[in-house]
């Protein structure tokens, strides 16, 4: 099997009408010899930054001298993006020879597994024969019934920032989906919370306390901006001085005080962690799609993968910081079944003019729909039948001196940094 035919296997194997559960993935697992049982862990929860917080958590592991497996989803460009070692994507040939070796315990299956079953049972095969020390592992919805929760105690549990989405999976308050959540926390296995949400606080602190798990919030009084810059962040972080992050986007700091203290609480179990590994590895840390700058003039052009209201808050927050006093013409393309209302009230005040697009994704909301719900709020509105068409016209609204901000949904990503170099 070669890898795009893999791809193509995979992709074949959808959620629709698959009732939710571990149960599948456990007989999977166990007919491959439960690969995950010979793997250590860090696993990753949370609304948003997770993404970001497993990239600078496995930077760290790496710089400090450990082979690391990174477990990630969704992809911007390439699928192999999702299954990395020390940030090697999986091979071609790998990826197929895997999927080639899973097919046939999934087709033995009653019940066959799901894409993302499938995709989490060729990770684990593969970090098994990477000879990995420890997997940073991302769950993909939730996490009590996630495919990532058949693991063991993990040597880290790390819940980021959380927020109202999936919650129609997931349950219509903070505490619901908290109570999803932190269903990663697992006994004496200690944990790591962003905080800073009150309801949902309380449910990770109570579960922690039932299952014997130390924990440990973030925090964020530790850390101060110095700088902050298309070319990336600046901070002051006690005790380790001056750190710099090649990310732009602000909300990123208090990400990298999260992926710190899971670093310090590897430490205290045992890993082998020195301050230099904190610095050399954020320094070294590359996320693409969560406030990248594809182009700093002429105009700037930055791409978020924020698809949720808290998600674009924040990247309101890192404009404001980054052109402070000044608005921009936003790109935007969402999937129908976000929070869309919420969004727009978040957009809407960073815009000077709003161009519409559909995403890359079945779920999306067509660009025309998303004009007429953007009417009526104060700002220029226009649908284009494609994200290179749609680039275009917003950098055209924006001029050579100002900036273009692509954001709404990571399923525009690839279109988007394509689309920037043609400009």
């Amino acid at each position: 099997m070669t890898g795009q035919e893999a791809i193509a296997y995979i992709h074949a194997q959808h959620w629709q009408q698959r009732s939710p559960g571990l149960g599948r993935m456990r007989r999977l697992l166990r007919l491959l010899g439960n690969p995950q049982d010979k793997l250590r862990f860090v696993h990753v929860a949370g609304t948003n930054g997770k993404g970001s917080t497993c990239a600078m958590i496995a930077a760290i592991l790496g710089a400090a001298g450990y082979r690391v497996g990174l477990n990630t989803s969704p992809y911007l460009i390439t699928f192999h993006e999702r299954i990395r070692v020390n940030g090697r994507m999986i091979p071609d040939e790998d990826l197929g020879r895997l999927t080639a070796q899973v097919r046939p315990a999934a087709e033995s299956m009653d019940e066959r597994p799901t894409e993302f079953e499938l995709i989490t049972a060729i990770a684990l095969l593969y970090f098994v024969q990477c000879s990995c020390d420890i997997v940073v592992l991302e769950v993909g919805l939730g996490g009590a019934l996630d495919a990532s929760n058949v693991i063991s105690p993990p040597e880290a549990a790390v819940i980021t920032a959380m927020g109202m989405d999936h919650a129609a999976v997931l349950g219509a308050t903070q505490a619901e989906i908290a109570r999803a959540k932190a269903g990663i926390i697992k006994p004496g296995s200690p944990t790591v919370s962003f905080g800073g949400c009150p309801e949902a606080d309380a449910v990770i602190r109570r579960t922690c306390h039932e299952q014997g798990s130390p924990l440990k919030e973030a925090d964020f009084s530790r850390a101060q901006v110095r700088a902050l810059s298309l070319e990336g962040t600046v901070l002051d972080c006690a005790p380790y001085g001056r750190l710099t992050l090649p990310l732009t986007g602000a909300y990123q700091v208090q990400n990298a005080v999260v992926a710190i203290t899971a670093a310090e609480t590897l430490a205290q179990r045992g890993w082998d962690i020195p301050p230099e590994a904190v610095r050399l590895g954020l320094r070294a840390v590359s996320w693409p799609g969560r406030f990248e700058v594809l182009r700093p003039s002429g105009p700037a052009v930055l791409l978020d993968g924020a698809h949720n209201p808290q998600g674009v808050a924040a990247a309101a927050k890192s404009l404001a910081s980054l052109f402070p006093g000044r608005k921009a013409v936003v790109l935007l393309g969402v999937l129908a079944d976000k929070d869309v209302e919420s969004m727009l009230d978040a957009v809407v005040p960073m815009a000077e003019a709003i161009v519409t697009v559909t995403p890359a994704s079945p779920r999306a909301m067509g660009a025309e729909e998303l004009r007429q719900r953007l009417l009526g709020r104060g700002v220029p509105v226009c649908a284009c039948a494609g994200v290179t068409e749609g680039l275009r016209t917003a950098a055209l609204a924006a001029g050579r001196d100002g900036v273009v901000c692509a954001l709404g949904s990571l399923y525009l990503a690839a279109a988007v940094k394509e689309a920037a170099k043609t400009l």
